[in-house]
């Protein structure tokens, strides 16, 4: 599994609405073949900054990365953001999906 997080530091004016302006490019990517999960979060620490965690299976990254909506996306987000945006990008061995948190059960 490749398993990416990206922070996207977003200018204050477009912090509110940074949803709806990656809207078409979420939903163009969690219907890829071999998206695992394409999920946003607004970061509590800093509230003009988006983090997104991503994975797909090993051979379907590539394929994310070439879309002509993963490019349009790139160059829509450009504009908006303050810096270039940080991330980490690794592949887990033999990992398919989310796991139960050990030290952490409920019920």
């Amino acid at each position: 599994m490749i398993f990416i997080v990206v922070k996207f530091p977003v200018k204050p004016e477009y912090a509110d609405s940074w949803p709806q302006h990656v809207e078409a490019f979420t939903a163009a990517t969690r219907a890829e073949p071999g998206n695992l999960w394409f999920d946003w979060s607004r970061s509590v620490a800093d509230a003009n900054e988006y983090v997104l965690v991503e994975a797909f299976q090993d051979d379907a990254a590539e394929a994310h990365v070439t879309s002509d909506h993963f490019r349009a996306a790139m160059e829509d987000m450009r504009p908006l953001l303050r810096r270039t945006p940080e991330i980490v990008s690794t592949t887990i061995e033999g990992a398919t999906g989310w796991s139960a948190m050990g030290e952490l059960q409920i019920g």
